[in-house]
């Protein structure tokens, strides 16, 4: 446990000293507090001229970077950015073929209905039923590119894939709502084998306050096993939704003897989100299991974890 919560310290550590190297004034730049990543420059023209950016493209998952194939990217949960910047304004981003490059097929699912399909030449499938009004509703060839695929089965779901993208049926959504975009953002990123800490939360790039939607509080002890007579401490950590650290968090840590008194102590998290108690005991039984709620409190947020000891022989 001890070794687990030095390696969480360390990455703790160097990421709070990457944060330091992003903090510079981007006005054009957005922050996604859902994700955790900034959006920026063309990329930000590209993902604001659509009205339907989320439902089409999800959130940014990664920071623009320059990826494995040596192009200038930005990864979205549907989604891959490239980058052209010989191209004139409002013509240097486009989407990457992320359903082209993850298409395997399983066997198409024949559908026998000439008047709710319609066939593209270009690649010698039809889009039918609903994935055709989707289709239709959301940009047609220019968004999704040409269909690549008929229905198929993948992932126990049935599914077409396009070009740019891959759409899937959802039988348990309402009426209107059961055609979705699949997330080949990510199967995309991994298939490519991109560096997995790109996925790493960062704070915002032009100091925009970060809004922490929820709190992920934990907590270790540094010994798992002490003597009746001894000390032990309890690291306390606390990030928000992305993994982030939260400073300031108010945490209060009830430890339960075995002679059933408790004691209360409450300390504040530093800019890590980390936090350390100290405890001095003595004549505690033999064989004891120490339990040590811990509840932290930041703005209307609360979070609470439990960690544990046992008194050795």
């Amino acid at each position: 446990m001890l070794k687990k919560f030095l390696s969480l310290l360390i990455t703790l550590t160097l990421l709070n000293a990457s944060w330091g190297l992003v903090r510079a004034q981007t006005p054009e730049t957005k922050y996604f507090n859902e994700t955790g990543h900034n959006v920026s420059g063309d990329f930000l023209t590209f993902y604001n001229s659509n009205p339907n950016a989320y439902f089409l493209y999800g959130y940014p998952i990664t920071e623009q970077f320059s990826s494995r194939d040596g192009k200038t990217v930005q990864y979205f949960q549907r989604a891959r950015f490239e980058l052209i910047p010989e191209n004139p304004a409002g013509q240097r981003v486009q989407l990457t073929a992320i359903g082209r490059e993850t298409f395997s097929s399983t066997g198409t699912i024949e559908v026998n209905n000439f008047f709710a399909c319609r066939l593209y030449a270009e690649t010698g499938y039809s889009v039918c039923l609903e994935f055709l009004e989707f289709f239709d509703t959301y940009g047609g060839v220019a968004q999704f590119g040409y269909p690549i695929s008929g229905f198929e089965y993948h992932e126990n779901k049935l599914v077409q894939y396009f070009e740019k993208a891959r759409l899937e049926w959802q039988p348990n959504m309402l009426a209107g709502q059961r055609v979705v975009v699949s997330n080949l953002g990510y199967e995309y990123f991994n298939r490519i084998g991109e560096d997995p800490a790109l996925q790493y939360s960062v704070t915002p790039l032009n100091n925009a306050p970060r809004v922490v939607t929820s709190l992920l509080v934990r907590a270790f002890s540094l010994k798992a096993v002490t003597l009746p007579n001894d000390t032990q401490s309890f690291f306390i950590v606390v990030q928000d939704q992305n993994n982030l650290a939260i400073a300031n968090a108010t945490c209060t840590a009830n430890v339960m003897w075995p002679n059933q008194a408790s004691a209360s102590t409450t300390i504040i998290t530093n800019t890590l989100g980390i936090g350390i108690i100290s405890l001095q005991f003595e004549n505690q039984p033999l064989g004891s299991l120490i339990s040590v709620n811990v509840t932290c409190n930041y703005d209307v947020l609360s979070a609470e974890t439990t960690t544990s000891f046992r008194i050795w022989y």
